[in-house]
């Protein structure tokens, strides 16, 4: 079984009114940074539950019979796919259970549970939750739902294609993120179809390559947590996989730090919330820019549920890394008007002081001596560089805590 465009376009027909029609953005500052031409967003976040997962579902509901709809149906999912099946689920009156690896983010937990679902939290990772999910539909005579390996699931991804092609029919490229693979599966044979010249490129996180080492019989070893749950992916389709080996020409592995790189980039330049999977695109091409150079890309924005506590960890990490947000430990005379004068030297090079903490006990400093821990607010690293001098002309022994580059100061 394959899936066509006619499948894609039939599911766009059964769609049409009930999904988000996705708007397709220009994003010059994001091209600006990684080289390429421009750079065109299909922001699927702005679904109704957050992700591209609202077509398949939709989709794939719609087609079940009187009997099955009556009887439910079941999922597994991390969170995503879960969603789209409960909403939708939900509003068709059938009734759904979504089975849940432990460690899903509460986030997507409580979304689920929102739209009327019978959640289960089930195995410690997508594959066994998919195993479980599959026992209980035996049992209970529910219809699986499966996230991607799914002719009508792949077709309702696939309208993304026609609608990316529509609207921005120039494209030389169409990155897309990877998990099991219906996505990409979905809009490679929607553009290529349309455009068989434009090259389609896949995503993956580095922990997860699974459909990378799939295509090229490679045995996987997989890491730990991602930032891109939402591809953290042990075991891609068959059906997808076949699709993905004849139209897509290459997949691309991505680190973790270009991945909350990619995050805080989509969230400060384009004032866009995207999960770590949803910003898979733009972390391949800060990390393979050659790849992209002078070409118009379309970056799939597959979704945007990211927990609030996880975002701001990541924009938090990333002032750090950016040198705007520093931690100085500055050695002191302890005695009266010392933490005032040290405080004017850095408000004088310009820095904002936003916590500071005294180190008394936990030092091998002399009793007369402390150092002092400052966290400041800076506008670079070449900024945190003048900071520092002000402190060492003021008479301050000044190090950067957490930076392999800085040195103290005489």
């Amino acid at each position: 079984m394959t899936v066509t465009i006619d499948d894609i376009r039939a599911a766009a027909a059964t769609i049409a009114g009930q999904v988000v029609r996705t708007p397709a953005v220009p994003a010059p500052r994001l091209a600006e940074a990684t080289g390429a031409e421009s750079i065109v967003l299909k922001l699927e976040n702005l679904q109704y539950t957050g992700s591209f997962k609202d077509r398949g579902a939709f989709n794939k509901l719609k087609s079940l019979t009187a009997v099955e709809a009556k009887n439910g149906v079941i999922a597994m999912s991390a969170g995503n796919h879960a969603q789209g099946v409960a909403c939708f689920a939900q509003r068709l009156g059938i009734p759904a259970v979504i089975v849940m690896p432990q460690g899903t983010p509460f986030n997507k937990v409580e979304r689920t549970r929102s739209f009327g679902a019978r959640v289960v939290i089930e195995g410690d990772t997508i594959d066994a939750a998919a195993v479980f999910a599959r026992e209980l539909a035996k049992r209970d005579n529910l219809t699986f739902v499966h996230p991607y390996d799914d002719a009508r699931i792949v077709a309702g991804q696939g309208t993304i294609g026609l609608e990316l092609m529509a609207d921005v029919p120039d494209l030389d490229i169409i990155v897309v993120p990877i998990g099991g693979g219906g996505i990409m599966a979905g809009i490679a044979t929607a553009a290529k179809a349309i455009k068989p010249e434009i090259e389609m490129i896949g995503v993956e996180a580095a922990l997860y390559p699974s459909m990378h080492h799939a295509i090229r019989n490679l045995t996987p070893v997989f890491g730990a947590q991602t930032i891109a749950e939402g591809i953290a992916v042990k075991s891609p389709g068959a059906l997808t996989k076949a699709i993905i080996e004849r139209l897509v020409s290459d997949i691309l592995l991505v680190e973790e730090e270009p991945l909350e790189q990619a995050v805080q980039m989509m969230a400060e330049a384009q004032k866009i919330v995207a999960e770590g999977a949803g910003a898979a695109g733009l972390a391949a091409m800060l990390a393979h820019r050659d790849r992209f150079t002078g070409k118009r890309v379309g970056l799939i924005v597959c979704g945007g549920n990211i927990d609030a506590r996880m975002l701001g960890q990541v924009l938090l990490r990333g002032l750090v890394r950016d040198g705007r947000v520093v931690s100085l430990r500055i050695q002191i005379v302890d005695q009266p008007g010392v933490l005032a004068r040290l405080a004017r030297a850095i408000g004088d090079a310009g820095g904002n002081i936003i916590e500071i903490y005294h180190q008394r006990l936990f030092t091998d400093l002399p009793a007369k001596r402390a150092d002092i821990d400052a966290v400041v607010e800076t506008r670079n690293a070449e900024h945190v560089q003048e900071i520092m001098a002000s402190l060492s002309a003021a008479g301050f022994q000044v190090r950067q805590l957490g930076s392999r580059s800085a040195s103290p100061s005489p």
